[in-house]
């Protein structure tokens, strides 16, 4: 119950802080330096360029990659970003949704809150140990979402149905300086693993204060942008979406996940972590293909902000299932 208050507080804390600041901003109470976009992109790039490789790099330098199944992580990742996206299109199909809603469901299905939510809960869950295992787990997911996930929900705008090339997408990914960071600090601290040289003691106090403190600036860049909709004329849409977050998607995934043999590594430390991961919400950058494609911002919005309120749901149940092993 103590980690349960503990995340649930902390999510809760940072995104209220960043959509407090936005409103006071807005009604002229508030009186910043720079424009909130300034702010919610100086928060993420301080997060995701400092504090996230610093922590990665510590945690990957003990946690057990040594373990040949390890290998397979990625690629269960993107299979639940893929599954998600396509349950999420077969179920438009079913509804019959209109083309610029369907291009909005599909990002809700496969884009997943791993970054920030998926890696608090398996950093105050499971450690650090379940924590280094979340960029191995995300490492396709930019690749994902740019090179697959864009152009989908780009087919069904009505305003731009032009044709980017496959190639010229790649080149942005591999100059993306948030990619090549992460990348970088994976290499590095699977590096230091591999040697045999022990990580210094301090480590484990700087992510112990680096982790919650990144994860708490990414929250209030959220909480910067958001926007309420209204829930109620989306709620069979979002229905859907929790059924395929919450349930279908974790079930499939996580079953791979055991007939890999996750279960026999570490007392099943990366099984949990796939369990975690597969079990999260709509991801905010499923805001940001219907904001630029003239897609239905309006159903994004409440799925997103659906899924997210689940989590005191969702979280609970978690743990009593983590615990059970």
């Amino acid at each position: 119950m103590t980690k349960f208050v503990y995340s649930f507080s902390l999510i809760f804390f940072g995104v209220a802080l960043g959509y407090a600041i936005q409103v006071f901003s807005n009604r002229g109470v508030l009186r910043l330096p720079v424009p909130l976009d300034t702010v919610r992109k100086l928060l993420q790039k301080i997060a995701l360029l400092f504090f996230l490789p610093v922590t990665v790099l510590g945690a990957i330098w003990i946690v057990n990659i040594k373990a040949v199944s390890i290998a397979a992580l990625p690629f269960i990742g993107f299979s639940a970003i893929t599954l998600g996206g396509v349950l999420a299109w077969g179920a438009a199909r079913a509804i019959k949704l209109e083309p610029r809603k369907t291009g909005a469901l599909i990002p809700c299905g496969a884009f997943t809150n791993i970054g920030s939510i998926g890696a608090l809960v398996c950093f105050i869950f499971l450690g650090e140990k379940g924590f280094a295992l979340v960029p191995i787990y995300k490492i396709f997911e930019e690749l994902s979402y740019y090179a697959i996930g864009f152009p989908v929900a780009k087919f069904y705008s009505r305003v731009d149905r032009k044709t980017e090339r496959t190639i010229d997408r790649l080149k942005d990914l591999a100059k993306d300086p948030f990619i090549v960071v992460a990348l970088a600090s994976i290499s590095i601290g699977a590096l230091l693993n591999v040697s045999g040289i022990p990580r210094p003691g301090y480590f484990k106090t700087i992510n112990s204060v680096f982790i919650p403190v990144g994860t708490s600036l990414l929250l209030v860049s959220i909480g910067l942008a958001m926007k309420f909709r209204s829930v109620r004329n989306y709620f069979r849409e979002c229905l859907i979406i929790s059924m395929i977050k919450f349930f279908i998607v974790p079930v499939c995934i996580t079953t791979l996940a055991y007939l890999i043999g996750y279960g026999t590594i570490d007392n099943g430390l990366p099984l949990k972590v796939v369990m975690i991961l597969s079990t999260m919400p709509v991801a905010f950058n499923a805001l940001i293909p219907p904001s630029i494609f003239d897609l239905d911002l309006d159903l994004a919005n409440s799925c997103w902000f659906f899924t997210t309120a689940l989590l005191i749901v969702v979280l609970p149940l978690l743990l009593l299932m983590i615990n059970s092993f």
